[in-house]
């Protein structure tokens, strides 16, 4: 899911991604077991009693402010500084391509929730932020490109 885009909605280095249900299993929060895949066995987490219970209690907290993690704020906000509004432009709008690509990948992953029927109004709801947050970001490098033209 990492690779298919879920990083739109929460980044973290694929090294603390990968350590996650490994420690989640000591913990009892989940099983672990082998499965057949494509090239090599692979690892099938599942939910324990213990791990739905603590999910369900996680899921009902009130959520934490959403934090926007975006480097090209950073170095727009530095314009000032760096005086160069034409190389500072274009290296801005370098992220068109990048949220093309985030786009691609929310599409397969809206057709992919097709496969799940039992959450897709879970998946449609966050495929629509996602769309949502992509064309957000896309409006704004608008506007930084007339802005700084």
């Amino acid at each position: 899911m990492h690779r298919r885009g879920a990083q739109l909605y929460y980044a973290v280095a694929p090294s603390k991604l990968y350590a996650e249900p490994k420690r989640l299993e000591e913990l009892g929060y989940v099983r672990a077991r082998i499965e057949p895949g494509k090239t090599r066995p692979r690892t099938v987490y599942t939910l324990t009693k213990k791990g739905v219970e603590a999910l369900r209690l996680y899921a009902l907290e009130p959520p934490a402010a959403p934090r926007i993690q975006n480097e090209a704020v950073v170095k727009l906000i530095s314009g000032d500084v760096v005086s160069d509004d034409a190389g500072l432009r274009e290296t801005l709008l370098t992220l068109r391509g990048a949220l093309d690509d985030q786009a691609a990948k929310l599409e397969e992953a809206r057709l992919r929730a097709e496969e799940l029927p039992h959450r897709g109004r879970y998946l449609a709801l966050t495929h629509d932020l996602g769309r949502r947050l992509v064309q957000a970001q896309r409006d704004w490098l608008d506007e930084v490109e007339r802005e700084l033209a």
